[in-house]
C-alpha cells in the first residue's frame, strides 16, 4: 500500500470537504519511518465559524426527528465501518503508528461498537419520567444541548471520534470534532461515513487545528458544550475556559492508575493484565496500569517470567500483522519517554528490560522498548508522573491496607485493577480505590456498554453507556396544574 494518506482536503464541513489555505500549514507524519504522508491546514477563524454555523442550522431540525430514526442512522454507519474495516485500520495505522495487529480488532471496530450501540437504545435511553401529584402530574423530558464539541487526543483517534460522536448525535444534537494535530485523518474518514450512512449534512463536522484551536471552540458562544480527551493539564485549561461561559463540559483525562497483584493470583494471568496495561498501543492509553503493585511473596517469580515475555514480543513494521509493538505516535513523545526511562535509571529503579531504541527498525521511526523497572519506591518520578508510553513500574508490598493506601496516593483516579483468587477481597480492595473505572482479574477492558471515567484530577463525565446520554443531554420539567388556579390574593 501507498504511504501518503493526502485527504481531499484539511476539513469536512456541511457534508463536504473544505479547505482554507491561509490556515497554518502542518505535516502528518507516519511514525514508523518519519515520513510525511499528508499535508494539512489549521483551522483559521474563518473555519470555526463555518463549522459551528452548519452545526447551528442543522441541529434543531434533527432534534425533532425521533430518537429512533436517528438511531437508524448511526446503525447504518456502524455497518459501513464495519466493511471497511481494514481500509480504515490501515489509516489509523498510518496515523499513530499502531501495529495493524491492534487496529484491526480494536479500532474502527470500536467506533462501529459505538455507532451500533447508540443507534439501538436510541429510543429507550433518552425516555424522561411521569411523577403523579395527586390531581395535578409532571412529566419529565431529556432534551439536547444543541451544538457540542469534541476534542479528541492522538492514541485512538477513530475511537474517540465515534465515543463522542455517536451520544451526541443520537441524543440530538450536532458536534464540531477536532482530533489532535498528531493524528488528524481518521475522523474525517467518519465524518464522510455519517454522510454516507445518511446524516443531515451539518451535523457532525471535523476540523484540524492545535492549541490555538481549541479556545476559538470551546469559547464561541453558539457552543453548549465541550468533552475533552486528553492531559490533565489540558482538561484544567478546558475547564476553566468553559466555566467561564457556563457550557457543559465532560473530561476524560489521564491517569497514573495502580494494579495490584495478591500472592494468591494467577501469575501468568496477571502478568497478561500488566502487559496489556503497559504496552498495548506501545503504552499510549490513558487508563493503563503503570503501577505495577506485586505482593513481595511472589515478586521474583512474577518478574523472572514478566522478562521473558516482555523480551520475546515482536518489534517491528505496523503494517506486518506479526508485530506486536509499533513506534509511540510522535518524535516529541518519544523524547518524552526515553527521558523518563533516563530519570528511572537515575532515581535507583532497578531496569529489568527494555530501556531504550530498539536495534532492529528504522532510525526515523519513533521506536522505544518495552521497559520494566523493577524494585520503585513511591517517591520515584516514574511513580509519580504519567509517562504515556510502554514503561511499567513494578513496585513491593507486603499487606492489604498498605497496598491500599499507596494506590490511592496521587492525584489521579482514572483506573485500577486487582488481581487474586480471592473474590472478597477482590470486591473489598475495588471498593476502596479511588478511580472511576475499575476490573477485577482482567485489565483495560472498556466494551462501549459500561461507562468509563475518572475520579480526581483524571476527569469527570462518563464515556459509553445509558451513562454518556447524560452527558449530552439535559432534563426539562413540566408540571401540569389539572384545576383552577388558588390564588391568596
Amino acid at each position: 500500500m501507498t504511504l501518503k494518506a493526502q485527504p481531499i482536503a484539511s476539513h469536512f464541513i456541511d457534508g463536504e470537504y473544505v479547505e482554507d489555505t491561509d490556515g497554518t500549514v502542518f505535516e502528518s507524519i507516519y511514525p514508523a519511518t518519519g515520513e510525511v504522508i499528508a499535508r494539512l491546514h489549521a483551522a483559521t477563524p474563518a473555519i470555526v465559524e463555518q463549522a459551528i454555523a452548519s452545526a447551528k442550522r442543522a441541529q434543531p431540525e434533527w432534534a425533532a426527528m425521533s430518537p429512533t430514526a436517528r438511531g437508524r442512522i448511526l446503525k447504518r454507519a456502524a455497518d459501513i465501518m464495519r466493511e471497511r474495516n481494514r481500509e480504515l485500520s490501515e489509516l489509523e495505522t498510518l496515523d499513530t503508528g499502531k501495529p495493524i495487529q491492534e487496529t484491526i480488532v480494536a479500532d474502527p471496530t470500536s467506533g462501529a461498537d459505538s455507532f451500533e450501540f447508540f443507534g439501538g437504545i436510541a429510543a429507550a435511553g433518552l425516555n424522561g419520567s411521569y411523577i403523579p401529584l395527586g390531581g395535578d402530574f409532571a412529566y419529565t423530558k431529556r432534551v439536547p444541548l444543541g451544538v457540542c464539541v469534541g476534542i479528541g487526543a492522538w492514541n485512538y483517534p477513530q475511537q474517540i471520534a465515534c465515543w463522542k460522536g455517536a451520544p451526541a448525535l443520537v441524543a440530538g444534537n450536532a458536534m464540531v470534532f477536532k482530533p489532535s494535530e498528531n493524528t488528524p485523518l481518521g475522523a474525517l474518514k467518519i465524518a464522510e461515513i455519517l454522510i454516507e450512512a445518511g446524516l443531515p449534512k451539518g451535523l457532525y463536522n471535523v476540523i484540524q487545528g492545535d492549541r490555538e484551536t481549541g479556545p476559538l471552540l470551546i469559547n464561541h458562544p453558539d457552543v453548549a458544550k465541550v468533552s475533552l480527551t486528553g492531559s490533565v493539564p489540558t482538561g484544567r485549561k478546558v475547564a476553566a475556559a468553559a466555566a467561564g461561559n457556563l457550557k457543559h463540559v465532560t473530561m476524560e483525562l489521564g491517569g497514573k492508575s495502580p494494579m495490584i497483584v495478591f500472592e494468591d493470583a494467577d501469575i501468568d494471568s496477571a502478568i497478561g493484565g500488566a502487559m496489556l496495561g503497559n504496552f498495548y498501543s506501545t503504552g499510549q492509553v490513558c487508563s493503563n496500569g503503570t503501577r505495577v503493585f506485586v505482593n513481595r511473596k511472589i515478586k521474583a517469580e512474577f518478574l523472572k517470567r514478566l522478562k521473558a515475555r516482555t523480551e520475546a514480543m515482536l518489534i517491528g513494521d505496523p503494517m506486518d500483522e506479526a508485530t506486536q509493538v509499533g513506534p509511540m505516535a510522535s518524535w516529541a513523545q518519544r523524547e518524552k519517554v526515553l527521558s523518563y526511562i533516563e530519570k528511572g535509571k537515575a532515581e535507583g529503579a532497578t531496569l529489568v528490560a527494555g530501556g531504550g531504541i530498539p536495534n532492529n527498525v528504522s532510525g526515523e521511526g519513533y521506536y522505544v522498548q518495552p521497559t520494566v523497572f523493577a524494585d520503585v519506591t513511591d517517591d520515584m518520578t516514574i511513580a509519580r508522573e504519567e509517562i504515556f508510553g510502554p514503561v511499567m513500574c513494578v513496585l513491593d508490598f507486603d499487606d492489604e491496607a498498605e497496598v491500599i493506601a499507596r494506590a490511592n496516593d496521587t492525584e489521579f483516579g482514572l483506573s485500577g485493577g486487582v488481581f487474586t483468587a480471592d473474590l472478597t477481597r477482590a470486591h473489598r480492595v475495588v471498593d476502596q480505590l479511588e478511580a472511576g473505572t475499575l476490573w477485577i482479574n482482567t485489565y483495560n477492558l472498556c466494551p462501549v456498554e459500561i461507562p468509563f471515567g475518572g475520579s480526581k484530577q483524571s476527569g469527570f463525565g462518563r464515556e459509553n453507556s445509558l451513562a454518556a446520554l447524560e452527558h449530552y443531554s439535559e432534563l426539562k420539567t413540566v408540571y401540569v396544574g389539572m384545576g383552577p388556579v388558588q390564588a391568596p390574593y
